[in-house]
């Protein structure tokens, strides 16, 4: 072992999925008493990471993050709704409830957000065609819309048809409303829910051209436009589901990460505290910005330990000095700390191996091989809890241990 040492850490993937789990739980309302007990009995599990129990954590972390995805769709189907009751006056009468997370299984979780995909598909088409009706009736309710108008009529001094283009003599022939209308209700009803107002205007506009359509043809061709806004339109908001799933990704990996680095931090805290170190108050909330730390013991006055967590994935430690020893004797001294601290550092990588945080010893400096260096640091802020555990040792060892003393 060594007196200076850097370790990479890596939580297993039972630690992993908890801590993600747990975020995932916060976010759902209404977790019962007994979805939480099952949530800590599968935590419980974490160090020895079974196989097994990996599975059933998977198993559950997708079927409650299936739920609340259908529960975000539903939220959003009634935003939908909303809008379309106040620009169309169109409405659902019936949605799909959300689910509330309590104490159900896996497969309860999955069977109900399988029924919901069926649900909400149905109710978002529904929305879609009832939109799509009450916009295409908007704009055929008025008749005289130059659907039926004369195209043969001209005005007076009008050039007349050439030989050449004997098509031209015949008037054309009108485009039947009714036909219209079903054609552009049908072109419509592909507007996902979800379409932007600016995107529902620019559609509209094209389509209000189609009741001015002279003839069939001329119809199909302004029908052409609206498919391509349709079209567009549907882009915009896949582009926009995508854009709000990536902001999401986003956001889930800086909550895990920063997740795992406190679930490391406390882990290391409460090994060493239990080993009787008092560790720096501000290492709760240390980050790779923040710098260094303190580990310290009461009979070490001289000695202590900088510690530094580099973003949950790298820690690294080293014996120090607080002051410049004055005697061959501090020196042999300061290679007992070394042991001793090496002996520690070993046994705390034991303690956080049973929480689920391995370690793999990268470099290492062998006791006795250079000096302590020398940092004048101030005696570390004990944490209550450590103070607390302090106490506790004391109670358990009557009259106390003999104080290991520096010489001088």
């Amino acid at each position: 072992m060594s007196s200076g040492v850097e370790a990479d850490i890596a939580l297993d993937a039972a630690v992993v999925l908890t801590l993600g789990l747990n975020r995932a739980l916060g976010r759902a309302a209404g977790l019962g008493a007994a979805g939480a007990e099952a949530l800590a009995a599968l935590a419980a599990v974490r160090a020895a990471a079974r196989q097994g129990a990996v599975d059933e954590l998977e198993r559950y972390d997708r079927a409650v993050r299936d739920v609340l995805d259908h529960n975000a769709r539903i939220a959003a189907l009634a935003e939908s709704q909303r809008q379309a009751e106040q620009r169309f006056g169109v409405r659902l009468h019936v949605l799909p409830e959300p689910l509330t997370i309590a104490t159900q299984s896996a497969d309860d979780l999955a069977a109900w957000s399988s029924r919901a995909d069926v649900e909400i598909g149905e109710a978002e088409r529904a929305l879609s065609e009832r939109v799509a009706a009450a916009v295409a009736g908007r704009i055929f309710d008025t008749p005289a819309a130059g659907l039926t108008s004369d195209v043969g009529h001209r005005e007076p001094g009008a050039a007349q048809p050439s030989a050449a283009e004997p098509w031209a003599a015949e008037p054309a022939r009108p485009a039947e409303p009714a036909q219209a209308a079903e054609a552009l209700r049908r072109v419509l009803s592909r507007l996902p829910p979800d379409t932007a107002a600016a995107d529902y205007q620019h559609v509209t506009e094209a389509a209000q051209r189609v009741a001015g359509a002279a003839t069939p043809s001329a119809a199909e061709g302004l029908l052409t436009e609206v498919r391509l806004r349709v079209q567009r339109a549907t882009e915009n908001a896949v582009r926009r589901r995508a854009e709000l799933a990536r902001q999401a990704a986003d956001q889930e990996a800086r909550e895990q990460e920063e997740a795992e680095r406190q679930y490391v931090l406390d882990a290391i805290t409460s090994a060493f505290t239990d080993m009787g170190y008092e560790v720096d108050a501000g290492f709760e909330t240390v980050t790779a910005e923040a710098g260094e730390v303190l580990l310290t013991r009461e009979e070490w006055p001289r000695h202590a330990v900088k510690m530094r967590l580099d973003d949950a994935s790298q820690i690294r430690a080293a014996l120090l000095r607080t002051e410049a020893p004055r005697s061959d004797d501090e020196r042999r001294l300061d290679v007992e700390r070394e042991e001793q601290w090496c002996a520690a550092f070993e046994e705390a990588r034991a303690r956080l191996a049973a929480a689920g945080v391995g370690s793999d010893v990268r470099w290492r400096l062998e006791p006795g091989l250079q000096h302590l260096p020398v940092a004048a640091t101030p005696r570390a802020r004990t944490t209550p809890a450590a103070k607390a555990k302090t106490k506790e040792r004391g109670r358990e060892r009557p009259g106390g241990e003999p104080r290991d003393r520096d010489h001088r």
